[in-house]
């Protein structure tokens, strides 16, 4: 699948790579400069007394942060979009559109940090909340006869990487419920959840957007006007809108982020195979193998299948603090989507701020780990993890570290051929 396949997405038809490296290129009226400049200012004279101009005040517009929100608008096939201070407060403004005593449908396995923001609202009655399998239409679809406000989908899941057929989801939701999709796992590069009916679609830019871990940010993209507006005014108001330094620094990482996608990818695949292979794991949890149970439907609505895999040792949570212990160019840290490849522990990490009761419904396990897979080589990321590996499963017979490295090799071949179609 071609990450630059939708190319008829706007009126100049250009390839999604070209509207990526274009973004703002040349927007600069005062002195011509091809890369836009920053505005720091924080507020704006008016043209005369009761004449605004465009802006006024930063928090509720700002040049730069203008040319962040219209390029990712444009990715997502959007109408508007507003741009955050953090993820979480994307998440926060979205929830806004609901009031006490609507009905929210949440995945049971969604990321700890969503799981605890609508857990805690729900408790203090901002709305109604019941947790559901997305993928189990036995489980979710008998909640629709509640006449829900919002559902909330998160597709591939944090951290099991499961996928949910939005579409589906869409067709079968009530009048006037508002489908929003967490699309961070895989950029708007790979999905675009407004073109199978999603209402709003929410991003960590922090994650692969940014795609340097040097900036936190969010973005909220819309599939109606009114939402756009309704959206924009609620973090305005809720002074939750995104600095202008940090909206120029993920432009330009948005730059890459077609490239840097494909590259993830392909290591991906290398060492979501090896980790399949190894006597250490008991699964593998990677869109990209032709186990995962949805492979086939995230070959259908995905443009490829991300860099986040996740793997459940056989010896718990004892064989997990032995392999991390022993990574040596694998950062043990939270967060995901940069360059540089990053892992954790969800049950004492991303995902602890859980219960006990809702980690063991959502299938999270103290064996559970998560790899964000960055951009270091295949071989090397590969051998750290066979070395790591090794400690804690002395005694058992493991395929040799030349022999991976040889296979791997291979396939990193095979995988270059697809790369250089693709790009």
């Amino acid at each position: 699948m071609s990450i630059d396949s939708d190319r008829n997405l706007t009126s100049n038809a250009l390839h999604q790579r070209t509207r990526t490296v274009r973004a703002g290129v040349e927007d600069d009226q005062h002195y011509g400069a091809v890369i836009p400049p920053l505005h720091l200012s924080t507020t704006y004279s008016f043209a005369g007394f009761a004449q605004p101009r465009k802006h006024d005040y930063s928090r509720s517009g700002n040049p730069t942060r203008d040319l962040l929100a219209q390029a990712l608008a444009d990715l997502e096939q959007g109408v508007g979009a507003t741009v955050t201070a953090t993820g979480m407060a994307a998440i926060t403004t979205v929830l806004q559109l609901l009031q006490p005593g609507d009905l929210m449908l949440a995945p049971a396995d969604c990321y700890g940090g969503s799981w605890r923001l609508l857990d805690a609202l729900s408790r203090r009655n901002a709305f109604r909340l019941q947790w559901v399998n997305f993928r189990d239409p036995a489980d979710w679809q008998p909640a629709l006869r509640q006449n829900p406000r919002m559902l909330w989908l998160e597709t591939p899941s944090n951290p099991l990487l499961r996928i949910t057929d939005i579409a589906h989801v869409a067709a079968a939701r009530p009048p006037g419920c508002v489908l929003v999709v967490d699309n961070t796992f895989l950029s708007p590069v790979l999905q675009n959840p407004l073109a199978l009916g999603a209402d709003i679609v929410v991003h960590s830019t922090t994650k692969y957007i940014n795609g340097h871990s040097d900036v936190v940010g969010g973005a909220i993209i819309s599939a109606s006007t009114e939402l756009a507006e309704q959206l924009a005014w609620w973090a305005n108001c809720l002074g939750v809108t995104g600095s202008a330094f940090d909206s120029w620094l993920t432009l330009r990482g948005l730059r890459t982020l077609p490239l840097r996608m494909q590259q993830h990818q392909v290591t991906a695949q290398c060492v979501a195979e090896f980790l399949q292979s190894h006597a250490a794991i008991n699964k593998v949890h990677y869109p990209g193998l032709a186990s995962h149970p949805e492979h086939a439907l995230a070959q259908t609505q995905q443009r490829g299948f991300g860099a986040i895999i996740s793997f459940e040792l056989l010896g718990g949570e004892s064989e997990v603090a032995a392999m991390l212990e022993h990574l040596q160019h694998i950062s043990l840290a939270e967060s995901l989507g940069g360059v540089e490849s990053l892992i954790c522990h969800p049950a004492t990490m991303t995902h602890a701020a859980m219960t006990t009761s809702a980690r063991q419904r959502a299938g999270i396990s103290a064996g559970l780990i998560r790899l964000s897979v960055g951009l270091e080589h295949a071989d090397d990321l590969i051998n750290d993890l066979q070395q790591a590996l090794t400690q804690c499963t002395a005694g058992k017979q493991q395929q040799p570290a030349g022999q991976a490295a040889a296979r791997v090799q291979k396939k990193t071949g095979k995988l270059s051929e697809v790369s250089h179609e693709l790009l």
